[in-house]
């Protein structure tokens, strides 16, 4: 259960940005730079051979990110994929939708991303790109993202106090305390405490609610050897959910239907997110410069899903869209107190060896880890009337539950090696093989339809990298990923509750990242071949339906990055090229060759930012996003066309009343443009987000 605070408000006049302390190492777009990243310690971003991006605690504040998909907006890779502003996010990175369940990762441990994680007690957002095999035993390709929490500060001398207030984005008001410090003989013992309180109104109406965070870091430095740390946050949310808008028809609405939330009834009743989740880790150091790390994460979530749901239009014998005038059906969507689980319990060594005169710098890693969905026995989706686009609507609350929830249960080990070989001064060869071992149940909340996978998979990984002149490093990767399905256990299915193959990714990445002076620049070539499933038959009747193997998802692309930064200027530039494609589908040839829906094949994120001499403490900065043409339909018989937006940011660092001060006024969509940022199908429905319009964000940031 969420331990839950008071409901806290803030109105001030003016707001954030980021800390004077930290002010000379703001990033506005992460470019190559001396950063780590969870699973190669002691190593910078520029040294590994992949494409990473990390971003850190001053760029989450300078963008008042309080969701990781608003984090990763700086990076060209990753767009939105059925994100709604009111539920947990849903991310593409390089076209291929992140699976919450197996691609998400908090302090390196996996955890279940089924829920709204908050932001105000995190470090940094690491997101590993490409097949994740050597980072996880079961994912989607596209990457894989962890959250670092914030730890107390290292000495003494560094304790903080920090006070912020916002307000803005529609009427949203927030406040949030920052504490850290050391105490104890020696200041052995350190803590970290973040208490945050938001009362949401954003700028999309009717989308009303509450958030609070209590989060709590502890280290015990036992001697120079051994360190024990351990966390632990409880959070809520509650919101009205919020309805993507759809086709009417055959033609796009108006984005400006969807800045209010148009299926919201005088029924509908808030979504409902609770978490509790904590690690302890134990830090061994050994002889001869070995480390033992053994860590354990915990994470209880419970979740009320309500949506008053807009799906189709039966009176047009349409269910993949809104009728054509601008009506829909709406249901009444209710699943009570549904329980996530999951526990991970994982020890790594790691040091250095010699071996046929070579250094080899080599890791062992044992993971168990549990993951448990334990719903409530019936669920509601009921017919509840008709609403529309306008806000017209004839409907009533239809709460009864009829249909059955399905619970899942699943436990894997899995057993990882990672070997850097020194071949000399200027090459590295890298290798890692991870076996997975995966037991999987599911059964209708009755005891009905169960299924049952049991399964091991290894998956290889291989890089070289070279250190070239300028500063640069070259590498060349391959590497596996691995999905497992089970054919649903119903009727209509000829292999009905089948273990299916596995479907192994693979990706083939050529890379370059390096800097000198001012400059930092990457670039990554990449291709991504990922097996798809699906349904052959007629699929209508008992025995009419084969699910299996069907050729291809392909996607090929190439990323870049360029960076500057001087004493007063800062600029970056990512930029995203993908060709995706579906390649040897038997079910349906006429997909081979077609483009998936909802992906850009051009995505620009750039940020320039100068500081003013003639004003100590002012940085100002430009934030401009572009993502190109989408399909909404198959074979592109309806498109949303590119959008750009522009975001216009200042930042004031000063004393005020003796404490250092930060302030920040943004202006985000300054253009107000009106435009819809994806188009996903879900459900066998194609929907549309809209972007949101212009809006205002103050905050004001106090050290004491």
């Amino acid at each position: 259960m969420a331990l839950y605070l008071p409901n806290l408000s803030c109105q001030a006049l003016l707001l954030v940005s980021v800390s004077a302390l930290a002010q000379n190492n703001t990033v506005l777009v992460t470019s190559p730079a001396p950063q780590q990243v969870s699973g190669f310690d002691n190593l910078s971003l520029r040294e590994v051979p992949f494409s990473a991006t990390n971003i850190d605690n001053a760029t989450l504040r300078d963008l008042g990110a309080q969701r990781i998909s608003e984090a990763l907006r700086l990076d060209s890779s990753v767009t939105d994929s059925y994100n709604s502003p009111a539920y947990w996010d849903m991310l593409s990175v390089r076209g291929f939708t992140l699976d919450n369940r197996y691609n998400y990762r908090r302090e390196g441990l996996p955890i279940n991303a089924e829920t709204m994680i908050a932001m105000d007690n995190k470090e940094r957002i690491e997101l590993f790109k490409g097949t994740s095999g050597i980072q996880a035993g079961t994912s989607a390709p596209g990457g894989l993202a962890n959250y670092v929490v914030k730890r107390p500060p290292n000495s003494a001398e560094n304790n903080l106090r920090s006070l912020s207030l916002s307000y803005g984005n529609g009427n949203n008001s927030s406040v949030a305390l920052d504490l850290g410090g050391r105490y104890g003989e020696n200041n052995a013992l350190g803590y970290r405490l973040n208490v945050a309180s938001e009362d949401l109104n954003p700028t999309l109406q009717n989308a009303k609610g509450h958030r609070q965070l209590l989060a709590l870091a502890m280290d015990w430095r036992i001697n120079s050897n051994t360190r024990l740390e351990w966390e632990i946050e409880s959070s809520s949310r509650q919101q009205m959910g919020v309805n993507a808008a759809s086709l009417i028809g055959n033609t796009l609405p108006s984005p400006l239907f969807a800045r209010k939330n148009f299926s919201k009834q005088t029924w509908s009743v808030p979504e409902v997110f609770e978490g509790l989740t904590g690690t302890l880790r134990l830090k061994q150091r050994l002889e001869n410069g070995w480390l033992w790390t053994t860590q354990y994460g915990a994470q209880r979530l419970k979740t009320d899903d309500r949506l008053s749901y807009a799906f189709g239009c039966y009176a047009e014998g349409n269910y993949d869209r809104f009728c054509s005038d601008k009506t829909f059906d709406l249901y009444d969507y209710r699943s009570e107190n549904e329980r996530r689980l999951s526990d991970a319990l994982q020890t790594e060594i790691s040091g250095q060896v010699q071996l046929a005169g070579l250094q080899h710098d080599v890791s062992f890693t044992w993971l168990r880890h549990r993951q448990i969905d334990k719903l409530s026995a019936m669920q509601a989706y009921n017919y509840a009337g008709t609403g529309s686009l306008s806000g017209v609507s004839d409907s009533a609350a239809n709460p009864t539950p009829y249909d059955l929830n399905t619970n899942r249960q699943e436990l894997a080990t899995e057993v990882s090696v990672k070997d850097r070989i020194r071949l000399n001064r200027f090459a590295d060869l890298w290798l890692g093989l991870r076996s997975s071992h995966i037991q999987r149940d599911s059964q209708r909340t009755d005891g009905s339809n169960a299924t049952h996978d049991d399964r091991t998979i290894t998956t290889p990984w291989l890089a070289f990298s070279h250190q070239l002149p300028f500063n640069t490093l070259g590498y060349l990767s391959y590497g596996q990923g691995a999905e497992a399905q089970v054919t649903p256990n119903r009727s209509r299915y000829t292999n009905a509750g089948v273990a299916l193959p596995s479907a192994k990714s693979t990706q083939k990445e050529l890379g370059f990242k390096g800097g000198i002076q001012t400059w930092q620049w990457q670039a990554a070539l990449f291709d991504i071949t990922r097996p798809v499933w699906g349904d052959a038959g007629a699929c209508d009747e008992p025995n009419t339906c084969t699910r299996k193997l069907d050729g291809n998802a392909h996607h090929r692309g190439l990323e870049m990055g360029l960076g500057y930064k001087s004493s007063q200027w800062k600029w970056d530039t990512t930029a995203t090229w993908l060709h995706a494609t579906r390649a040897d589908a038997i079910i349906d040839q006429s997909l081979n060759g077609q483009s998936p829906l909802n992906m850009p094949a051009l995505v620009v994120r750039a940020a320039i930012e100068y500081r003013w001499t003639q004003l100590p403490g002012l940085r100002t900065s430009l934030r401009l996003s572009h993502e190109g043409q989408r399909d909404v339909t198959e074979r592109g018989n309806i498109s949303l066309p590119a959008w750009t937006t522009a975001d216009l940011t200042a930042h004031y660092s000063n004393p005020f009343m003796g404490q250092n001060t930060e302030w920040t006024m943004a202006l985000e969509n300054a253009t107000n443009k009106s435009y819809w940022r994806e188009s996903p199908k879900q459900f066998g429905h194609y929907y549309l987000y809209a972007g949101a319009p212009r809006s205002l964000r103050l905050t004001v940031r106090t050290l004491f």
